[in-house]
């Protein structure tokens, strides 16, 4: 019998027998390897329902026990971040390598919410007015609702939830149907770390459980990563419902390559970030931006050693696995034929590629597309997937003016030598992240994460700083204890004095 992945609610699994159920695939083979409970709205009221009781006393549980537990979730997912690359690379693809990388990237930020004493530290005045003192607390907002997509089904949900139940909130998490047993795994290593049943919650399925987040009036705040027409349903929807909403979306992450940057440097960066995860990250490099006369080289040596990459099983010790379903693939693999009946040259094929894995796996390999223009589809759409387009300009500013043109502003790096280049493109780039001979930007945990324009809704970017502040409200409390000097009516404006 294939095993059905369930709900976490209060500290256990839900037995009840789900209305609905959908699919979950070992993408190297295409088979059907479980099925996943898909929540009603029942389930997620529920699941709220659990939050908002446990709500009552994790809020004022101590920060040094609060402390204690994290520590605790710390070392088990440290113990057991192999067991956990193997649950993703089964039902996402990705190599076990990369799964790992996944995995200590959340750890980081596990590490980062273990400082929870220090971070929700306030600040105080004593006698701010003639004996008035005035002290600020960070106290949290209450439910919060984390919606993940499938690109990171570990790491995303290690952004937010430690963050979010280190500020004292209680959380339903609502991962990616495609990959879920991930999350499960995380909630049981929180339970063994002493967490409170019904902190953490857990519940499956589709858009019937995201919208029903969305619309619960005792969630409070909702954290979302995911494609940019989603990010703006959830950021519009959760908002005119008057909660708390950061929500990432999608991106077209740019390289520009000067032309007295180191080609090979450039050219190991272009294919690992345009191709690492099969190119599904929301940070990968899509596009090239060969700044003349670097092209023709830089377009050889990528297609060099993009023909040394061995695709297939991510368990056999291969370098890029397949994607996450077939319906993805058929997409991604259809920018395929855009590109082609767009003009692009098609310098690396990735259709029909052969494999080390399952022939009914979800398979597209590298593909490297040059001569590519700002208006076509391959270029305009996020593919999400391992197709990679070069475009060629004359000079840095017209680099800048593509770059500063597109609607997203998730990611970018410049590679070259020049100091001076460098520190003008970070000025002057209209993205979030910038990467300096880094193509992968991704901030380190005590910073934050997060784009610009049509890539983030919201004010606020995940974890580090901002996570602690979108987590918490702050309140201002002044006192002053009764002073008989002080009485008598005065119905004029406070002043310090």
């Amino acid at each position: 019998m294939t095993e059905l992945i369930r709900h976490w609610i209060a500290g256990e699994f839900d037995d009840a027998a789900p209305q609905r159920t959908g699919e979950v695939f070992d993408p190297a083979t295409g088979a059907v390897a479980k099925r996943v409970a898909f929540a009603a709205e029942s389930d997620v009221d529920s699941a709220v329902a659990a939050a908002a009781e446990a709500l009552k006393t994790w809020r004022r549980t101590s920060l040094a026990k609060r402390s204690n537990v994290l520590f605790a979730f710390r070392e088990l997912l440290n113990r057991h971040k192999t067991e956990l690359a193997e649950i993703i690379t089964a039902e996402h693809g990705k190599v076990l390598s990369d799964a790992a990388g996944e995995v200590q990237r959340g750890l980081e930020n596990a590490e980062y919410a273990c400082g929870i004493p220090n971070l929700l530290r306030g600040g105080f005045s004593e006698n701010a007015s003639t004996s008035v003192d005035v002290h600020s607390v960070r106290q949290p907002v209450g439910v919060v609702g984390v919606i993940s997509p499938f690109n990171f089904p570990a790491m995303v949900p290690l952004w937010f939830v430690p963050n979010a139940i280190a500020c004292g909130n209680t959380v339903v998490l609502k991962p990616s149907e495609k990959d879920p047993s991930a999350a499960n795994f995380i909630a049981g290593l929180w339970k063994e770390a002493g967490l409170p049943d019904g902190v953490l919650n857990v519940v499956h399925g589709d858009k019937v459980a995201v919208d029903a987040l969305l619309a619960h009036p005792v969630v409070k705040a909702v954290s979302f990563v995911g494609s940019t027409p989603v990010a703006r349903h959830v950021y519009e929807t959760g908002t005119g419902r008057g909660k708390r909403v950061q929500a990432l979306g999608g991106a077209k992450n740019h390289m520009v390559v000067l032309p007295d940057a180191d080609l090979d440097l450039a050219a190991d960066a272009a294919v690992s970030a345009g191709f690492g995860s099969a190119g599904e990250r929301c940070m990968a490099i899509s596009a090239v931006v060969a700044v003349d006369p670097v092209g023709d080289e830089l377009v050889a040596k990528i297609a060099e050693r993009m023909a040394k990459l061995n695709v297939g099983d991510g368990r056999r010790g291969c370098d890029m696995g397949p994607l996450v379903t077939a319906a993805h693939r058929d997409r991604v693999s259809s920018y395929v034929d855009a590109g082609l009946a767009a003009g692009a040259e098609l310098v690396v094929d990735g259709r029909g590629v052969q494999v080390d894995g399952g022939e009914g796996g979800f398979w597209l390999g590298p593909t490297l597309f040059d001569h590519v223009g700002t208006g076509m589809s391959i270029y305009t759409d996020e593919i999400f997937g391992p197709v990679l387009s070069v475009l060629r300009v004359p000079g840095y500013d017209a680099a800048i003016e593509v770059l500063n043109d597109n609607p997203y502003g998730n990611g970018t790096a410049i590679f070259t030598e020049s100091g001076g280049a460098a520190r003008q493109y970070c000025e002057e780039v209209e993205v979030g992240m910038v990467g300096v001979n880094v193509p992968i930007p991704v901030p380190v945990s005590y910073y934050s994460f997060g784009g610009w324009k049509d890539s983030l809704f919201g004010d606020a970017h995940a974890y580090g700083p901002d996570g602690i502040q979108f987590y918490t409200r702050t309140k201002v409390v002044t006192t002053r204890w009764p002073d008989p000097s002080h009485g008598g009516v005065d119905l004029g404006f406070p002043q310090s004095t």
